[in-house]
């Protein structure tokens, strides 16, 4: 196949992908040409990731062949590949906490001089790397206590050093806002620019239609449909990956009650990251907290759920004060928060679903102090169903698709039947399938009375799930918009205030 007259750069024929008995992947074909962005797209478990995997030579195939600017190509391990000139930017960030942003950048392939590594080098391409993803920070700065947004923009910025002719992005913005996502598409159209060919991987549709040339769609292993452009109605993309007619995305909104359950007033951080917030939520409310990345959103669920310290302000609970300390307090004072990062702080990966459900129910599968297997198991199994988790409770959470893994997080919080519910960036990295689902519980924890605090980078998410919606810059509350005023231009005008 050719574009233009031009070839291919890399070519996949018939790629097979197999796991003992289970073949993930059915015989799969797949151009890219120098200079496109290539949409891969599908639920989770469509094969995205094995596909991605097998061009960046972390997975091997079992049948099939590769091609890489002309020549038989089939990577053995990511150094192979990294070498032929392929990247790959992991959606799970891979960063070491305790080396410093250049040292991350470099690690494995450090500039050497006189046999030693060479530093200033190493810093001076880190510090350039950087600067082009627009992230002013200081290359010799070590990598722990980063945001999330700022180790993703680092995990891009080690991917633009490689000087690679094909890189694989998979879920680059999930965890970056709208300015962070407009600096990497301006450093994609350069690359394209410059003849580097991109496959690119996201559940933001509609930033796909920004950024991307072509679409390619897959479902459970196969390549089941191509389009030759990016400029389609979100409904077709998402009928194409999961098979059937999708209805509207949200649920209706419930109407809450008159009653104010939760109340913050003049809220701040000690660090500063966000200063006088005020707000109530009612009995029923779906209430939404919209900003930019660094606005102080995160920080703000954190210290309202007792994991952040507090330095001013009160938080009052069905009118009484009840400004936690502790994760503890909150939690015993019917506050639960799914946080952003749930791999890091939302499930155990090498522990089981039900163990991970029961960590945090320990009152209700336990007796007189001792655990009981049977009714942890019984919990787990009835929760499972309740939450409509695909998977076993003797299943390892670490073996599940990330939209299941949130589900799980959900689940063990929810088990609780909390008054409070604080969902920090719910769908990140997660399909729309999943996504539609977690709507849905969302949807009905208002429905039953639950005060549910809603933040997400995901603006179309923040406007299609609130009953109003906090926006917040630069750690200052910019106002409080109702659904009925609430669009992307409002909310992106105080965003930026």
């Amino acid at each position: 196949m050719t574009e233009n007259g031009k070839s291919p750069i890399l070519s996949l024929r018939g790629i097979r992908k197999s796991y003992g008995p289970v073949e993930v992947l059915h015989g799969i074909d797949l151009d890219i040409h120098a200079g496109e962005v290539v949409a891969l797209l599908g639920e989770n478990g469509a094969g995205k990731s094995t596909v991605s995997n097998v061009i960046s030579g972390t997975v091997l195939p079992s049948s099939g062949a590769m091609t890489w600017q002309g020549a038989a190509y089939a990577p053995a391990n990511p150094r192979e590949a990294i070498d032929a000139g392929v990247g790959m930017i992991h959606q799970e960030l891979l960063l070491l906490p305790h080396l410093t942003i250049a040292e991350n950048i470099f690690v494995g392939r450090y500039p050497m001089r006189n046999g030693r590594v060479d530093r200033a080098e190493m810093n001076r391409r880190a510090e350039h790397g950087l600067q082009r993803l627009g992230l002013n920070i200081s290359p010799r700065r070590k990598v722990e206590n980063l945001s999330t947004a700022s180790q993703q923009l680092i995990e891009i910025a080690k991917a633009l050093t490689l000087n690679a002719k094909l890189l694989i992005l998979d879920e680059p913005t999930a965890a970056l806002g709208g300015e962070e996502t407009r600096l990497l598409f301006k450093q994609i159209e350069r690359l394209k620019a410059e003849g580097v060919g991109i496959i690119y991987i996201s559940h933001r549709l509609e930033e796909i239609r920004q950024i991307a040339d072509r679409i390619v769609v897959m479902r459970d292993g196969d390549k089941v449909q191509e389009f030759d452009t990016a400029d389609l109605p979100v409904r077709t993309i998402v009928e194409a990956m999961v098979g059937r007619s999708m209805e509207q995305m949200f649920p209706p909104l419930h109407q809450p009650s008159d009653e104010t359950v939760l109340e913050v007033k003049g809220l701040s951080g000690p660090s500063g990251r966000f200063n006088d917030v005020s707000f109530s939520v009612r009995r029923g409310e779906i209430f939404g907290i919209a900003g930019l990345v660094g606005a102080g959103r995160t920080e703000l669920v954190r210290a309202i759920a007792g994991a952040d310290p507090i330095a001013a302000g009160t938080i009052t609970l069905n009118g009484e004060d009840i400004t936690p300390a502790s994760p503890a307090e909150a939690i015993a004072n019917g506050i639960v928060l799914v946080p952003e990062d749930r791999k890091l702080q939302g499930v155990i990966l090498d522990h089981t679903i039900a163990e991970n459900i029961a960590y945090s129910n320990f009152e209700t599968v336990g007796r007189g102090g001792w655990l009981s297997r049977n009714r942890i198991r019984a919990f787990a199994d009835d929760n499972i169903a309740k939450f409509g988790v695909k998977g076993k409770g003797h299943q390892k959470a670490g073996e599940m698709s990330g939209g299941n893994q949130q589900k799980v997080v959900i689940a063990k919080w929810l088990a609780r039947n909390p008054r409070v519910v604080l969902l920090d960036e719910p769908t990140r990295g997660i399909d729309v399938g999943a996504r539609s689902s977690i709507y849905e519980i969302i949807h009905d924890l208002a429905e039953n009375g639950v005060a549910v605090i809603v933040v997400s980078s995901d603006l179309e998410e923040v406007l299609g799930v609130s009953n109003r919606i906090l926006v917040m810059a630069a750690g200052r509350q910019t106002g409080i918009l109702d659904h009925s005023e609430a669009n992307d231009v409002s909310v992106m005008e105080l965003a930026t205030a």
